[in-house]
This record gives C-alpha cells, sequence and structure tokens, in this order.
C-alpha cells in the first residue's frame, strides 16, 4: 500500500499501465522479455504486475531507490526484449496507441578531428590520398581536438607549417570541429505521447519512413514526454532458442522460472571451473579469475560479484578485500553491531547504494526517501552538499546514541564507498539472467552451446572460441553437410551440427531451398542427394548461383558427392544441365526424348560419381585454405 500510495501521489499510474499492457502482450506471444534491469526491480508493484520476475522482499531491494517523493523525477522502466523480436514490440504499441503518438528518439553524430579534416578535404577537392595521409597524422585518443592533436603530433604541426594547402584545411576544419555531421536513431528510447506528436515536438521521417522526434533524449526528457527504453538483448534469444532445441530435441517443456536456484551442479561446474562462454556478464577473462578465487555458491553471490567487477571497486582493491573474508583469511567486522544485518550478505563491505540508504536510515534515523538523496549527493561527489548531509548525518547518528567517532568514520566509509555502489535491483536482476544461463549450460550443454553459435554466426572469432569452448567440455562440433545440416547450429545426438548460415555468401534463400529439396526425397524413402547431379536438379538454382554453391564445396559441405576439386570442375556442367532441365520442366517438355540422351544413364536417373571429371585433388594448404575464406577457421586439417 506504500508504494500504491506513493505512485498514485506521483500520478504514475498510468505509466504503470502502460508497462504492462506490453509485457503482457510480449509474454503472450512468446516474445523473450528480461527478468528486469535497473532500479525498477526494487519495486514489488512493478513484481506482483510481472514486470519484474525478481523478488525484492526476497532480494532486500528498496522502492525508494526506483521512486521517491522527496525526487519528483520521471520513473524510468528499461525493458529487455530478445534481439530478434523486440520489433515486434515496438510495432505493437505504434498500432495501440497510434504511429502518430509514438516515434523513436533522433540522435545526433558530431564531426570529429578526422571526419572534418576528410570532409573539408574532399570539398576543397584534395587527392583522398593526400587528405587521408593528414587524417591519419592525428592520434588515435578518443575525443581529441583538432588544436590538441597540433601540439601532439610533431608530423602534424610540420606539415600544417609546410604547405599552405593544409594550413587551409586545417583552419577550415577547426571551425567545423563538433558541428553535426548526421542524424541516427537511439539505440532503444521510445517516445509514447497523449496526443499526435507533431503538437508536442518536431519529428522526422527516417530512411525506412518511421518517425523519430527531431529532438534528442535529454530534450525530450526536459519536455517531460513519456520515455522508454526497448532494448534488445541477445542473451534472451540464445535461452529462448536453447529452451527450443531442448523441446526438438529431448521433448522436455523447460520453464526458467521454475529452476531451483540452488543447483550445486551448475556453480560447481560452470561458475568454480570458470567456463563462463555464453554466461551472461560472466565472460571476460578477469571476471573468470574472480570466480576462480571466490568460488560462488549462491544467487546472491553472483549479485556481489556482478556489482564488484568494474573499474571502481577492482581499483579500491575491494575484490581482494571480498575473496580475503570471504575465505576466512581477513576478519569479517562491523563499525556497530547494528550493521550486521544489512552487511552480512556482502561480509561487512558496502557493495550496494542500497546499503548506504540503509545504513543511514538504520543508524541516523533518515527516511528512505531522504536517504535517496544522500546517496544521489556522495554519488556526485558535491562538497557543499555533504558537509549540509554530514551535519545531518552526525546530529542523527547521536539522537541514536552512536558514539561520535564511530558514526564520523561510518559517514566517511560510506561516502568513499557511495562513489563505486551499484545498485542491487539492476545486479539482482542480471545475476538471475547470468545463472540461468549457467543452468542451462550444465543440464543441456548440447543444445545450449548450438543456441549460443547460432547467436553468433556473423562472427567468425567468436565461433572459433566457442566451437573450441564445445571440444573442451566434450562436444564434437560436426563439419556443414547439405545432407543433414540445417540453416542454425543444431543438435545431433550428443554434437552440434554446423549451422549452413555461418558459411560466408550462403544466404537463408538458398539454405531454405536445399533444406526442401531435401525433405522430398527424405519422403521419397531416399537418404537424400545421391550426386552434385541430383542436388543442382533439385535445388531452386534462381535462389543460388554458382558463387553460393562454391563456397558449399569449400565448406566441405559437399563431401558426399566426391572430392572438393571434381565436384568443383564439374559444377559448370552440373549447373547447365540442371538449368536446362528446370527450364524444360516449366514449359512441359521434360521427358520425351530423355531416354535417347546420350549423357543421362536411365537406371541411375543421374551420373555416378566416377563421372565426375578427373582432376587432381586440392593439397592441403588448398584446402584449408578455401576452408579458412568461407568459414573464418579450420575444419579438417586442424
Amino acid at each position: 500500500n506504500r508504494e500504491l500510495d506513493c505512485i498514485k501521489q506521483m500520478q504514475f499510474p498510468g505509466y504503470f499501465m502502460i508497462v504492462w499492457d506490453f509485457i503482457r502482450y510480449a509474454k503472450e506471444n512468446d516474445i523473450p522479455v528480461g527478468p528486469g534491469r535497473g532500479s525498477a526491480a526494487g519495486s514489488l508493484v512493478a513484481y506482483v504486475m510481472e514486470i519484474t520476475d525478481v523478488d525484492p522482499l526476497q532480494n532486500e531491494l528498496l522502492f525508494e531507490r526506483f521512486l521517491n517523493p522527496e525526487r519528483i523525477s520521471m520513473p524510468d522502466i528499461d525493458i529487455d526484449f530478445c534481439m530478434n523480436r523486440r520489433g515486434e514490440v515496438i510495432e505493437y504499441v505504434k498500432r495501440k496507441y497510434g504511429s502518430d503518438q509514438v516515434a523513436q528518439i533522433i540522435t545526433f553524430n558530431t564531426m570529429a578531428a578526422k571526419a572534418a579534416i576528410k570532409d573539408v578535404g574532399r570539398a576543397l577537392d584534395m587527392p583522398y590520398g593526400e587528405v587521408d595521409r593528414i587524417a591519419k597524422m592525428i592520434p588515435p585518443t578518443i575525443g581529441i581536438t583538432i588544436e590538441q592533436a597540433m601540439k601532439d603530433s610533431p608530423m602534424l604541426a610540420t606539415a600544417y607549417e609546410g604547405d599552405a594547402r593544409i594550413k587551409e584545411v586545417i583552419h577550415a576544419a577547426i571551425r567545423l570541429e563538433g558541428l553535426i555531421r548526421g542524424a541516427g536513431v537511439h539505440a532503444a528510447g521510445v517516445v509514447i505521447a497523449p496526443q499526435p506528436l507533431t503538437e508536442l515536438v518536431p519529428v522526422t521521417l527516417t530512411k525506412d519512413e518511421s518517425l523519430v522526434t527531431a529532438y534528442d533524449m535529454k530534450a525530450v526528457e526536459k519536455m517531460g514526454l513519456l520515455k522508454m527504453d526497448f532494448l534488445g538483448l541477445t542473451t534472451l534469444t540464445v535461452i529462448d532458442d536453447c529452451l527450443k532445441l531442448i523441446k526438438q530435441n529431448r521433448g522436455e517443456v523447460g520453464e526458467m522460472s521454475k529452476v531451483p536456484l540452488d543447483d550445486e551442479k551448475t556453480y560447481e561446474q560452470v561458475f568454480h571451473r570458470a567456463l563462463t562462454s555464453g554466461v551472461f556478464q560472466f565472460e571476460s577473462g578477469g571476471m573468470r579469475d574472480v570466480l576462480r578465487r571466490y568460488k560462488p555458491t549462491t544467487v546472491e553471490d553472483l549479485t556481489a560479484l556482478n556489482a564488484l567487477y568494474r573499474p571502481g571497486p577492482i581499483q579500491g582493491g575491494m575484490i581482494d578485500d571480498f575473496i580475503e573474508r570471504k575465505w576466512g583469511r581477513r576478519a569479517v567486522e562491523y563499525l556497530l553491531p547494528e550493521l550486521e544485518p544489512l552487511l552480512r550478505e556482502t561480509l561487512g563491505v558496502i557493495v550496494y547504494q542500497e546499503q548506504v540508504m540503509q545504513i543511514s536510515n538504520v543508524v541516523a534515523g533518515y527516511s528512505l526517501g531522504d536517504a535517496d538523496l544522500l546517496r544521489r549527493a556522495m554519488g556526485k561527489k558535491d562538497a557543499a552538499e555533504m558537509d549540509k548531509q554530514r551535519e545531518r548525518f552526525m546530529s542523527g547518528a547521536a539522537a541514536n546514541k552512536h558514539p561520535k567517532d564511530t558514526a564520523g568514520k561510518l559517514f566517511d566509509l560510506m561516502a568513499q564507498f557511495a562513489g563505486y555502489g551499484f545498485n542491487k535491483s539492476h545486479s539482482a536482476a542480471y545475476a538471475l539472467l547470468a545463472y540461468h544461463t549457467a543452468w542451462l549450460k550444465t543440464h543441456y550443454p548440447v543444445e545450449f552451446m548450438a543456441a549460443l553459435l547460432t547467436s553468433e554466426t556473423s562472427k567468425p572469432e567468436n565461433v572459433v572460441k566457442y566451437i573450441s569452448e564445445c571440444r573442451e567440455i566434450n562436444i564434437s562440433v560436426v563439419p556443414p553437410d547439405v545432407q543433414v545440416s540445417f540453416a542454425n547450429f543444431t543438435p545431433i545426438g550428443d554434437a552440434i551440427g554446423f549451422g549452413l548460415a555461418a558459411i560466408k555468401n550462403v544466404g537463408h534463400h538458398a539454405i531454405e531451398s536445399i533444406i526442401a529439396a531435401r525433405a522430398v526425397l527424405q519422403s521419397e524413402g531416399k537418404r537424400g542427394f545421391s550426386s552434385l547431379w541430383e542436388f543442382c536438379e533439385k535445388v531452386d538454382l534462381r535462389l543460388m548461383n554458382k558463387r553460393v554453391i562454391e563456397s558449399l564445396i569449400k565448406a566441405g559441405a559437399m563431401d558426399s558427392f566426391g572430392g572438393r576439386a571434381q565436384v568443383t570442375a564439374a559444377l559448370d556442367k552440373a549447373m547447365e544441365r540442371a538449368q536446362k532441365a528446370q527450364r524444360d520442366e516449366a514449359s512441359g517438355q521434360h521427358g520425351l526424348f530423355g531416354i535417347f540422351d546420350s549423357d543421362i544413364s536411365p537406371a541411375s536417373g543421374g551420373h555416378h560419381e566416377d563421372d565426375l571429371p578427373k582432376v587432381a585433388e586440392w593439397d592441403e594448404h588448398t584446402r584449408l585454405q578455401n576452408e579458412k575464406e568461407v568459414l573464418g577457421f579450420f575444419v579438417s586439417g586442424h
């Protein structure tokens, strides 16, 4: 009721209903939704409305960190959706509130030093090579200005002094630097307005005719418009794909909300051994090192590590301190006995912003709303505000009979940690997601790794990384094969079949045509394609040109038809003949003289393996080179 009263008093019920409505739509349409992110996970109302999936009572999260009557600002509920289907939710919101009342938000790209020089050079008709040479003299420091570059790069200064044209370019570029060069669309922000947006803000259309506000995010917020963040999160896509594969492969229906959070096997196999590829937010080398040393055993541990693994706490030595305390090599101490229930979970270390709020509430009698203002002042390191707060904290602590020097020490400690403090609500929601991925990886490793590989299809370097991790956990990845492979990486028993979509130049239409032709042959009781000739005849050659089939051969996906060099040599003839057959069939001429056609022996309905041209097989170097070209790595030799 306290939360409901606060939401009503601040006039935000409509906001909650809008969010509840599009999340309900996503869940009813099987679009994966994240467990919550940011401070919204601290709201019990949001949890009961199924906007978030993290129980704020069990996790001791604070509502005031999210909404606070003493801090009047728009609430901010950011929602994660599956990467592939996020657009469907935005489309639903447009249909519901009217496409003239919903828009994404514009972003402005400004001219940085190098871009300004290149643009000016082009406008002054300078040869590209020369302009590029000047631009390359600018040091690669992020956000560097041309004036700074002149001081840092002696080469640039010399060129400027020695050449009148270069001087002209640099003078003009300095005047243009920092101006807006073009506009883009904000990755996640969506505005929902109570009336047509044209009555409230200027709008513009993107290339694909969708509406965007012509004010950027800060301006839109200042105008009091309702902004929501619809974020795409690949992890949700991986979990969803994994559950679908489990159902397909084993007929089991998995529900992540029913997974036990204390599964020892998950902690031991994934977190203690730091085999965390694909485990949300726990993949980096540094984080793996922390996991090996800390050996987490609960979701609370994961929440704390998630909050601590950031530059501030790492440099402040907080992680080492945390690990030492866990193993009893350093004593866990509390400045006051009242702090124990608040800091027990984090071994006496202040890790979360919520703990700063609770301490000021318990020790110095702050209301949680005021405590949130104190947390903000500490985070911003506003000296004047801090002096005021310090006085108030000390008098509150004295009123509660706490010794003066201990209270002063405690305030300094809080101020030191508040700069690093992390939002526990956000950390708890993301730790839950990390645990879910780890649980799937432990109990269904083949399906999980297949889903993970599929999500990284477009990045060969990640595919290589995850395939080598598959080998570490004894899962073999079977090379691509037109007789069995699908577009995505797919479980085949206890192995993973390579996805055809991960082969360069092979598009989805071509893959669909291969799978459809194969299904027709299998329904006739055949094993699949009997030869290259049959393959070319049965697939739709309008959807795949020679380059696509050559890529399949180089990847080894056609090894069942014969040696790669022979199949490549026969390709032109096979395609030509199949195209003629497909044309004849379309015009109804096939079969009349087929029996007398000297090329085709009627018994086999095609050509024998030995009918492939007799050419020398590729040497190992050529074969591996070709595999690397279309797959990004070697399948057969390595």
